[in-house]
């Protein structure tokens, strides 16, 4: 069985680091199913999902990473072509990737003790994103 949702999530544009953990483990719990996998998908290209201890710490420390690694600053060719500003949000969402699945059992996440859900948000405008989750188990 499939059961698909979405999550709304306002994010402030930037660099916004949101932690969806309970709107994931609640699809699951809602679905009724005792097994199987959540998967998370961003639709566009300047938002990302992926795992990570939900603290200051290490989300500052993310950032700090991801701008050196792709600089805002820096004269993208995509500014060029569509006169914009966030050719390194592109690039980070695409670094981090656009969706995550994680297993369920006995219908619960089977996440570490430190770790969350979180979707990342890299455009530099605020958004209302719809992200797609779907549960599928048995």
């Amino acid at each position: 069985m499939v059961i698909t949702r979405e999550l709304h999530v306002r994010a402030r544009g930037g660099y916004d680091v949101q932690n969806i953990t309970d709107e994931v483990a609640r699809a699951v719990k809602e679905s009724k199913l005792a097994a199987g996998i959540v998967t998370i998908f961003c639709p566009g290209s300047t938002g990302g999902l992926t795992t990570i201890e939900y603290e200051s710490g290490v989300i500052a420390d993310l950032k700090q990473v991801l701008d050196e690694i792709t600089p805002p600053e820096r004269d993208y060719r995509h500014h060029a072509r569509w006169h914009d500003d966030n050719g390194h949000s592109h690039i980070r969402a695409a670094l981090i990737g656009p969706s995550l699945t994680v297993p369920f059992v006995g219908g619960a996440l089977t996440l570490g003790t430190w770790q969350q859900i979180v979707f990342c948000d890299f455009d530099t405008s605020p958004r209302t994103r719809t992200l797609v989750v779907q549960v599928m188990g048995e």
